[in-house]
């Protein structure tokens, strides 16, 4: 990769992408319902990061997950079943004194007043991570290294790790950030919008939903985002049913040796309150505006959501983020790497829970390949990534 410095790994045997977070063993219940009334649960896991490492590594990428668990049960099953999709779990460190993190949810969906989450998190292992406790010669050794906001929520000791992740420095590999934005999550409400916004500029892939950005820095519409966010040398604004739209080019300033050479090979503090956030978020459209009149012009594309027959609306936009980071990988077009996101996307979206098996690379890469028109007539259900299967057409 064109101005990628010299790793302390193989480059054959080094992960091509490590995700760094917090997973947690999740209760699913047994039947809909409030969380008082379920008589039973299903044992499952969950985690942004380790979502995206399992995605990729079903794709046929080479996947690690670096994070924290508890010297306990709970910490076996999540590195087994982590493991299990294939994921490198080497690094994964374990807490003699912590917990692991467990969470138990309702069947109903998440977008509305039903669904309830209750989470057993506080004071996890994952809350210990560090820059003291965290192999970074892991971290460093891979083309990409996959961060989100949860991250920053979950400790003081955390939002350290995350700004020291993405602080500019010659060896770091590509940064890509989910926003990931979880008001529930974070013990001071009014740092979050700062502190993710922060973060974002430091990265040089970023995912964030437009529903997401309006909440924490009050700016509305794909342009918008990208005026506040002119650091990254690629953004992807999630619009919902509304598809994504993806800004590329130069950035203003490098941050790392990687970043000269990203749009070759990839195409705040802490205490910030939101009214210092959304100050930031402003003060970017002047900065946006200015930074990339010096700058080369941002290339802009937006690709339209697929028709899915919706089973259970979890696990979409880590989905997403592993297939864009797929075809990514394989330096495909952008077109293509949003519409590889679509398709990993409705993949979850088809089955009950966070994780599935993804479309054969071949099937995913015959429908990304349609024409415009084909690809808008798709209609994707339960089932649609088998071999054996017709896919439909609206």
């Amino acid at each position: 990769m064109p101005g990628t410095p010299a790793r302390t790994a193989d480059a054959d045997t080094a992960a091509e992408v490590v995700c760094l977070g917090e997973s947690m063993v999740t209760f699913l219940p047994s039947q809909p319902g409030r969380l008082a009334d379920v008589p039973s649960f299903g044992r499952g896991i969950g985690g942004a990061e380790s979502n995206v490492a399992c995605a990729l590594a079903a794709a046929g990428h080479r996947a690690a997950w670096v994070g924290r668990v508890g010297a306990d049960g709970f910490g076996d099953h999540l590195v087994e079943a982590i493991a299990g999709y294939g994921v490198d779990t080497s690094a994964v460190r374990r807490d003699p004194v912590r917990p692991t993190g467990i969470y138990f949810r309702t069947a109903t969906d998440r977008a509305t007043d039903v669904h309830e989450v209750a989470y057993y998190r506080a004071g996890s292992a994952a809350s210990a991570m560090s820059p003291d406790n965290v192999p970074y010669e892991v971290l460093f050794a891979a083309r990409v290294l996959h961060l989100s906001g949860i991250t920053a929520a979950l400790s003081a000791d955390c939002l350290a790790l995350l700004h020291d992740l993405t602080a500019p420095r010659p060896d770091r590999p590509l940064i890509s950030f989910d926003v990931n934005l979880r008001p529930g999550l974070w013990r001071d409400t009014d740092a979050a919008p700062g502190v993710l916004l922060d973060l974002a500029r430091r990265s040089d892939l970023v995912f964030v939903g437009e529903d997401e950005a309006e909440e924490a820095w009050g700016v509305k519409g794909a342009e918008a985002i990208r005026a506040v966010l002119p650091e990254p040398e690629v953004l992807v604004v999630k619009r919902g049913s509304d598809g994504a739209t993806v800004f590329s080019g130069r950035r203003p300033g490098p941050r790392s040796s990687n970043a000269a050479g990203a749009g070759q090979a990839f195409g705040g503090a802490g205490h910030a309150s939101a009214k210092a956030g959304r100050a930031s978020a402003e003060a970017g459209h002047v900065s946006g505006r200015a930074g990339r009149a010096s700058a080369e012009a941002d290339s802009v594309i937006t690709v339209p959501a697929l028709h899915v027959d919706v089973v259970a609306p979890v696990g979409a936009g880590d989905a997403f983020a592993a297939g864009f980071l797929s075809a990514t990988l394989r330096d495909l077009p952008v077109r293509d790497r949003v519409r590889h996101g679509h398709l990993m996307a409705a993949a979850v979206l088809t089955v009950p829970g966070d994780l599935t098996a993804p479309p054969a690379r071949a099937h995913a890469d015959a429908l990304a390949a349609l024409d415009d028109d084909a690809w808008g007539r798709l209609r994707l259900g339960p089932g649609w990534t088998g071999d054996d299967q017709e896919v439909r057409t609206a």
